[in-house]
C-alpha cells in the first residue's frame, strides 16, 4: 500500500466521513451548498478524497456509472472521474504546491482566475480545488480574496487546510468551514479497510496511539518497509532513537514532518508520570527548542543531539 493511493483522485473508497459528506451532497440537492468552502483536518486525515469524492458525486449526477452514495464509492468507468484523473476535466480546476516551491504561486491563482472568467462546459457547475491552503503567500492570498469577493454563477471553490496551521482570518471568514476528525477507533478502522488487513499487525501497540490520522499509518508502514525495520520491535523511546541515531529526520520527509510531534508527545509522557520540577524544567525547554527552530530555522542536528543526550539518555 502506498501513500499515494490513500489521498489522491485514484482513491475509489471513502472512508470515516459519512455524516458531513451526506450534509453536503443534501445542501447540493437542495442548492444550498456553499460557493466557499474549507475542508479542515490533520494530515492524512482524508480532506483530499473527500473533495475529489464530492466532486464526482456532483458531476456524475446525469452521467452512467454515477456516485454511489449508499457504499461512498466512485466507479472507475464513470467518465468524470476519469477526466479529474487525467487532469483534463473541463469544469475542474486544481492548484497546489508546484515542484521545488515553498509556496502557491500568485501566476497559479491568475490561472485559476481566467478560468473562472471563461463559460464552463455545457453551463454546469465547475469546481477550483486549493490544495495546502496554508502556503498562499501574501500576493496569491489578496489575488484569491478578489475571487472569493466576486460571484460567479456555478463556480464553487474548495480550499483544503491543515488544521495545525493557520489561515488569515480575511479568507476563512469568506468561506465556509468543516472539520474532518476522527478519533483513534475510527483510524484503525479506516486504515485495516484500506489496507485489508490489521494494522496492529505490523506496529506495536506501544506505538500504535501516537498518530492521528490513517495516512500516518499508511506513511509509517511505507517508512519501515523501505528501511526494513520492522515496527513490532519498538515502542516510542526506542523508535526515537532509531530515528536519531540513523538521520533519518534528514533522509526521510516524512519522519521530518513528524518527529518533532513524537518528541512532544514523548516529553508530555515523562510528564504525566512524574510532574517533578526539573522534568517540568525539560519539558517546557525542549518544546520552546521546537517551536524556535521552526520559527527560526534553527540547525537540527544540535537540537537532536542535545535531546538524545538529555531525555532519552538521561
Amino acid at each position: 500500500m502506498n501513500i499515494n493511493e490513500l489521498k489522491n483522485k485514484n482513491q475509489t473508497n471513502l472512508y470515516g466521513h459519512d455524516n458531513i459528506f451526506n450534509e453536503l451532497s443534501s445542501l447540493y440537492l437542495k442548492k444550498k451548498l456553499p460557493k466557499k468552502i474549507i475542508l479542515s483536518g490533520p494530515k492524512g486525515i482524508g480532506k483530499s478524497t473527500f473533495t475529489y469524492h464530492l466532486i464526482n458525486y456532483i458531476f456524475s449526477i446525469n452521467e452512467e456509472d454515477n456516485y454511489d452514495l449508499i457504499n461512498f464509492k466512485i466507479s472507475e468507468t464513470n467518465r468524470s472521474f476519469n477526466l479529474v484523473k487525467n487532469n483534463s476535466h473541463p469544469n475542474f480546476h486544481l492548484i497546489d504546491i508546484l515542484t521545488d516551491k515553498k509556496n502557491i504561486e500568485i501566476s497559479q491563482v491568475r490561472n485559476m482566475i481566467n478560468f473562472c472568467n471563461k463559460s464552463s462546459f455545457n453551463n454546469n457547475k465547475r469546481f477550483i480545488r486549493i490544495d495546502n491552503a496554508e502556503k498562499l503567500n501574501k500576493n496569491s492570498l489578496n489575488a484569491l480574496l478578489k475571487i472569493v469577493e466576486e460571484p460567479h454563477n456555478n463556480v464553487f471553490i474548495i480550499l483544503i487546510l491543515d488544521s495545525n496551521k493557520k489561515i488569515l482570518n480575511t479568507l476563512s471568514s469568506r468561506c465556509l468551514k468543516f472539520n474532518l476528525f476522527l478519533n483513534y477507533k475510527q483510524c484503525i478502522n479506516v486504515i485495516n479497510k484500506i489496507t485489508n488487513t490489521n494494522v496492529s499487525n505490523f506496529i506495536n501497540s506501544k506505538l500504535l496511539h501516537y498518530y492521528n490520522s490513517p495516512g500516518h499509518y499508511v506513511e509509517l508502514i511505507n517508512f519501515a518497509k523501505n528501511n526494513e525495520i520492522d515496527l513490532k520491535e519498538y515502542d516510542l523511546k526506542k523508535f526515537l532513537l532509531l530515528l536519531i541515531k540513523n538521520s533519518y529526520y534528514k533522509k526521510d520527509n516524512f519522519i521530518n514532518r513528524c518527529v518533532y510531534q513524537y518528541i512532544e508527545f514523548y516529553l508530555l509522557n515523562l510528564l504525566n508520570q512524574n510532574n517533578s520540577t526539573k522534568v517540568y524544567y525539560l519539558y517546557n525547554k525542549f518544546i520552546k527548542k521546537i517551536h524556535n527552530m521552526h520559527k527560526y530555522n534553527l540547525d537540527q542536528e544540535s537540537f537532536f543531539i542535545e535531546f538524545k543526550t538529555s531525555i532519552l539518555n538521561g
